[in-house]
C-alpha cells in the first residue's frame, strides 16, 4: 500500500483576523530562502525589506518574527511574491513552521513574542 503525506495547506494556520483581510500584505521572499511552506515564521532583513524563515542565528534582522507565510513557494533561485499575515490576527501555533535552527522550545516561544509585537497572536 502506497503511503501519502499531506502537506501544509495555505492558510491552515489562520484562525482569525482583521475584518477586510488587512492581516495580509504581499511581501517578497528572498531568493536563496529555499523552500517556503505555508504558516512559515518569517523574518524581514532590514537592508532589502524581503523576507527569510526567521533564524536565531540570523544577524540581518530576520532573526526576529514578524510574519507568517500565507502560501508557500519555492524561493531557491529568484525572489518570490507571496501573500503573508503581518499585523492583527490569531494563529494556531501546532501548525507554525520554523526555521530548523529553531527546533529548540524556547526558540519557537521567543519568535511567538516577537509575533505579538506585530499584533500576531499564537494560540
Amino acid at each position: 500500500m502506497t503511503v501519502l503525506t499531506e502537506g501544509r495547506h495555505p492558510g491552515e494556520f489562520l484562525m482569525t483576523e482583521a475584518n477586510g483581510q488587512r492581516s495580509r500584505e504581499n511581501i517578497t521572499i528572498a531568493s536563496g530562502a529555499g523552500i517556503i511552506a505555508p504558516g512559515t515564521v518569517l523574518g524581514k532583513i532590514t537592508a532589502s525589506g524581503k523576507y527569510l524563515a526567521s533564524a536565531v542565528g540570523a544577524t540581518d534582522g530576520s532573526q526576529t518574527a514578524v510574519a507568517i507565510a500565507l502560501y508557500g513557494c519555492d524561493a531557491s533561485t529568484s525572489d518570490v511574491a507571496v501573500a503573508a499575515i503581518t499585523r492583527d490576527a490569531e494563529v494556531n501555533g501546532k501548525v507554525l513552521t520554523y526555521h530548523p535552527d529553531r527546533d529548540q522550545a524556547a526558540e519557537q516561544v521567543a519568535a511567538q513574542a516577537d509575533l505579538v509585537g506585530v499584533g500576531i497572536i499564537v494560540r
